[in-house]
């Protein structure tokens, strides 16, 4: 197995992550990531890569597009034992995403409060988050994800020993993804189930 050579990091819950992203970079892996959490990791004195850096375009229409790239989906879904793929991949100037550490915008948090409305929990709907998850996820095999940080340390342990994740470590992590989006959809349809589009009125009823 290859070593973690590159990690994208865009984070709603950011405890712990300047220390997990200060380890990664002193292990000589290279940051990427997005608006507060780059602005985190700068003010933590670390070198970022902005995303639209690293795919040559910018973060567009309020934020709703950032990640959604082929340098960022191939990056992290190519299978790096597949010889078709490396070659799509250096015909294309895609590099790899090694590890993803994502956690997505707060749905339920929103919702909770009694003057949330339609527009304000469609705009936390989260789409670039469970999308790069969800890739990362189909190739566990290759790629390391994060969504829960009290799994930093025992990455971290395994990449000082030998520079990347156990395949076992990596399928466990693959399935808390799954998990995580089965449950973030879920609160989605429940709440969207209590909505009368034409009033625009949400009701708490059963």
């Amino acid at each position: 197995m290859a070593k973690i050579e590159r990690a994208l990091i865009s984070l709603t819950d950011k405890s712990g992550i300047e220390g997990f992203a200060g380890e990664l970079a002193r292990l000589d892996i290279e940051l990427l990531s997005t608006g507060g959490t780059a602005k985190k990791l700068r003010e933590a004195g670390l070198a970022v890569k902005d995303v639209s850096e690293f795919t040559g375009f910018p973060e567009m229409l309020d934020g709703r597009v950032k990640t959604l790239h082929p340098k960022v989906h191939g990056g992290i879904l190519n299978q790096r034992a597949n010889r078709e793929h490396r070659q799509q991949c250096a015909a294309h100037g895609l590099k790899n995403i090694d590890l993803i550490a994502v956690n997505l915008y707060a749905f339920e948090k929103t919702i909770a409060d009694p003057n949330c409305s339609l527009a304000d929990a469609i705009e936390n709907i989260d789409i670039g988050g469970p999308t790069m998850l969800r890739a990362a996820a189909k190739n566990f095999h290759d790629v390391t994800v994060i969504v829960d940080p009290a799994d930093y340390p025992q990455v971290l342990q395994e990449i000082k020993a030998s520079g990347n994740t156990t395949l076992k470590t990596r399928f466990k992590l693959m399935k808390k993804v799954f998990a995580l989006t089965s449950v973030y959809d879920t609160a989605i349809s429940r709440w969207l189930e209590k909505v009368d589009i034409e009033t625009n009125s949400y009701f708490a009823g059963e």
